[in-house]
């Protein structure tokens, strides 16, 4: 079969089978969490544990986050296909266990086990994009790998609700098993590259200094403020732990001779800035709208689920939409303009986010997510894209998983700053609540949103202090996603505007794909 010349990982030419693999491959990971937020109450009512299921989430994120980095790797030492492979195996085992769980504790440390599988899928998978496809074929293709989220995000609560109510939220994970049967099947038939094998000595302490310092960090900044007090002994510790690892990291990296994450990721400032820095950006949208703005449509607006997954579902299409579309910029305007235009668009949207009342027609709402989406659509795309084109195949997992790490970075700080801001925000206003009210209102935060519709044991004057607390709480946050987005900006503005392969070291390699000129 024809292959595709220039790269060491050489690809066959009929890549339509391949992206097929790679959209199935895509969805488990894309479904996933959507499908289970819908299923918690029905789990919680089987296994128990209402305390603990904040961890389903929590788990997966701060395993996923802290593996990334290394698959990317691993796919540049040992070849994508092997290592894609591996992820999608483990993903499906932990999903088969999830679905065998006993109990809450169980579940939980098998939702850990899919998160080991799920890193290799989100970094290796959008490796293989780079590999596969040119740089004016590359932000088409991303916006439709893009969409499978898009799509996750429409039926996803639909698959887990329809299982939660009328079978059993056990097939939510048993879902997976043909679909990433069918992934396997394609991915071995039709994914073939060829690989020149080296002797490598694998650097396992950087690894383990690496999952373990990562995984620190996102424990403390998910959970603290949450289970413990930012300055308590538990949050201090653990981030000295974690700064200790990291440390520890960077002494491994100097002297070993061939280090998990090369340091000339962080000593590059085209590569530090559009994969850590950029890539957080987008995660802080990412997590600040999935979290806070269906809160705001049904607690303050007072519509139904359905409407706010609509209103959600505005920025879940224009962004892949946005994607897809923005090869047609950055290959006349180059990679820092075209993003440039999506992070001021993300700031605009922002800023319309930051404006809404409790009177805000459904309609504007939308039009605030769709401009939204064009935006980080806009802008993530050609970061990304722009990455890849200027390192060859066997850095290119490197900087496409450090920008999965800064997106999971970036959602895990924006969970603990959002949360901090929601929180804050309504003690602050209970505390600030007349005498006649302040005995009615929940006694904690979880029951807040509980409390509001037509079962509340509120009173009216009640329930309307309470819905405006609410209303302050995702005004605030949104205030604070519009300075993230301000932030956003400033980084890609201070981005160099032409991408070229400027610091790399000597054995980094030389770029796999040709660059537009200006680019």
């Amino acid at each position: 079969m024809a292959v595709v010349e220039g790269e060491q990982g050489q690809q066959p030419l009929n890549r339509t089978p391949v992206l097929v693999g790679l959209v199935l491959t895509l969805a488990l990971t894309a479904l996933d969490s959507t499908v289970v937020a819908t299923a918690v109450p029905a789990i919680v009512h089987d296994l128990s544990g209402f305390s603990l299921f904040p961890w389903l989430f929590s788990i997966y994120l701060l395993v996923q986050a802290a593996v990334i980095p290394i698959y990317g790797k691993l796919a540049d030492i040992y070849g994508r296909k092997p290592i894609l492979i591996a992820g999608t195996v483990i993903f499906l085992a932990g999903s088969a266990l999830a679905g065998v769980s006993w109990s809450m504790v169980a579940l939980i440390v098998f939702r850990g086990f899919q998160g080991i599988g799920g890193g290799a899928i989100s970094s290796v998978t959008f490796t293989v994009v780079g590999d596969l496809y040119s740089v004016e074929e590359r932000g088409r293709v991303q916006g439709w790998l893009s969409s499978v989220w898009a799509v996750a995000g429409v039926i996803g609560p639909l698959i887990g609700g329809f299982f939660a109510e009328y079978a059993s939220w056990r097939w939510i994970f048993y879902l997976n098993l043909p679909v990433g049967a069918a992934a396997l099947v394609v991915l071995v038939v039709a994914f073939h590259e060829r690989v020149e094998r080296h002797q490598h000595q694998l650097d396992v302490a950087g690894a383990a200094l690496l999952a373990g310092g990562t995984g620190l960090v996102i424990l403390g900044l998910l959970e603290g403020g949450v289970d413990w007090p930012w300055l308590s002994a538990p949050s201090v510790g653990i981030f000295a732990l974690a700064a200790a690892a990291l440390l520890l990291f960077v002494r491994q990296e100097q002297r070993h001779r061939e280090p998990m994450m090369p340091l000339w990721v962080f000593r590059n400032q085209l590569i530090f800035r559009t994969t850590l820095a950029g890539g957080a950006v987008v995660g802080l949208i990412i997590i600040g709208l999935t979290t806070y703005l269906p809160t705001y449509a049904v607690d303050v607006l007072g519509t139904s689920a359905v409407v706010a997954g609509f209103i959600y579902g505005a920025m879940v299409v224009a962004w892949p939409i946005a994607s897809a579309r923005s090869n047609l910029l950055y290959m006349r305007i180059g990679f820092r303009d075209t993003a440039l235009i999506g992070a001021a668009i993300t700031v605009v949207a922002a800023v319309l986010f930051a404006l809404l009342t409790p009177a805000t027609p459904l309609w504007l709402v939308c039009v605030a997510g769709g401009v939204m989406g064009i935006g980080a659509g806009l802008m993530s795309t050609p970061l990304l894209v722009g990455i890849q084109s200027v390192v060859g195949w066997s850095e290119r997992g490197v900087v496409t998983g450090t920008n999965m790490f800064g997106r999971q970075m970036g959602q895990a700080l924006g969970a603990a700053i959002f949360g901090t801001i929601a929180n804050t925000t309504l003690v602050n206003w209970f505390g600030a609540a007349p005498r006649a009210l302040r005995a009615q209102l929940p006694s904690s935060l979880n029951a807040a949103n509980s409390d509001l519709g037509n079962g509340s044991r509120l009173d009216a004057a009640a329930q309307a202090y309470l819905q405006h607390g609410l209303f302050l709480a995702t005004r605030n946050v949104f205030i604070g996603l519009a300075i993230g987005t301000v932030l956003g900006l400033l980084v890609v503005a201070i981005t160099p505007r032409v991408f070229r392969p400027v610091g790399l070291p000597a054995e980094a390699g030389t770029p796999g794909s040709s660059v537009p000129a200006g680019h």
